[in-house]
């Protein structure tokens, strides 16, 4: 068998982090988890459970993933969110895959639990991942935070079977909440990026993820739920550009205040 890291970055995670490394024993070497300061019991649960833990300031998803990284002892690095977890089908993959490692990267789907079940259709599954990798070969990029693994080089990617367990929202409340924190710090990374948004994304981004998740993609057939998920996807989006048209406009009056 392959050497292999597993890396998780943390901020009060105290109801998730446990299940996680659980899981990664089944087919890591080291488990290293970079925490920002929590508050909760997070340390104490990730020590307890054999991880090594680090910890550092905050600095944005991809940048802390990043560091995380460079924390990692061995070339191969499984990266999980706290919130996620192996499936039995995708564990026996992965230890597959370690005997040789013959790929440099490898995607999986991620099935996300969402209000006490799990859901099947529209943008959340198959939500394809790459998450095993070669690290020397990868960075962590995209925009905050929407966070997403970037190969520097042309290399195949591997599909493996099984599935992230990903434990979203116990309630719609939390979603709620989540849509409003994540579209700032979507908006800001945006603007920050220098990226030109037009304004009419506000209309039309929001329009497509709901067709896109509900209709195309079949969000529909799962129920009530299915239809609450297409309805924030689309909400998210509007909140997003909503702030970054807001944050332009308040640029640019601090610009013209200041040349005045």
């Amino acid at each position: 068998m392959k050497p292999l890291s597993a890396v998780i970055i943390t901020l009060n995670e105290e109801a998730n982090i446990g299940r996680c490394i659980d899981s990664l024993w089944y087919v890591a070497d080291e488990i290293i988890v970079l925490d920002s300061y929590s508050s909760d019991n997070t340390i104490a649960i990730a020590k307890e459970r054999g991880a090594i833990v680090s910890q550092q300031n905050f600095a944005g998803y991809k940048e802390q993933k990043n560091r995380a990284l460079k924390l990692a002892k061995h070339d191969y690095v499984l990266s999980l969110d706290a919130d996620e977890a192996l499936s039995p089908e995708l564990v026996a993959a992965i230890l597959k895959a370690k005997k040789d490692f013959q790929f440099k990267a490898y995607s999986m789907n991620r099935y996300n639990h969402y209000c006490g079940r799990f859901i099947n259709h529209g943008l959340w599954y198959p939500d394809r991942k790459i998450r095993l990798f070669d690290k020397r070969i990868v960075t962590w990029g995209g925009i905050n935070p929407h966070d997403k693994i970037v190969l520097h080089e042309n290399n195949k990617v591997q599909f493996l079977k099984g599935d992230i367990l990903h434990y979203t929202f116990d309630t719609m409340e939390e979603h709620f909440a989540r849509n409003e924190r994540m579209s700032s710090i979507a908006a800001q990374a945006i603007f920050d990026s220098g990226k030109k948004k037009h304004w009419s994304k506000i209309i039309l981004s929001p329009l497509w993820s709901f067709f896109n998740g509900y209709f195309l993609r079949l969000g529909f057939l799962d129920g009530y739920y299915g239809w609450v998920i297409a309805i924030q996807n689309a909400h998210l989006s509007f909140l997003k550009y909503q702030k970054l048209q807001r944050i332009k406009k308040e640029n640019k009056s601090s610009l013209v205040t200041a040349l005045n």
